[in-house]
């Protein structure tokens, strides 16, 4: 592989990781945190959806999100054809 193909492969994987790293942050400092009042005046489940997004609601967003992740770069190495298979 040469040095531009890893350069864009690299590449992929860096934007994906943000990407990825940017919704966590919004979903459990921005959503549990800083917009937890507003939220707060919405009910789920009989609870406070900014209490929610904070005890509960980040770690399923954690967790979908490290399905998302191992899906996407799969299909990036596809796409750079590194993948394993």
């Amino acid at each position: 592989m040469n040095t531009d193909k890893r350069l864009a492969y690299w590449r992929a994987n860096l934007r994906l990781v943000g990407v990825c790293l940017l919704v966590w942050f919004t979903c459990s400092y921005g959503f549990g945190v800083l917009l937890v009042e507003e939220l707060n005046s919405i009910r789920m489940g009989g609870f406070k959806l900014g209490f929610w997004f904070a005890q509960q609601g980040s770690i399923y967003v954690f967790v979908l999100l490290i399905f998302f992740y191992a899906w996407r770069m799969n299909r990036i190495d596809r796409e750079h054809n590194v993948h394993e298979d």
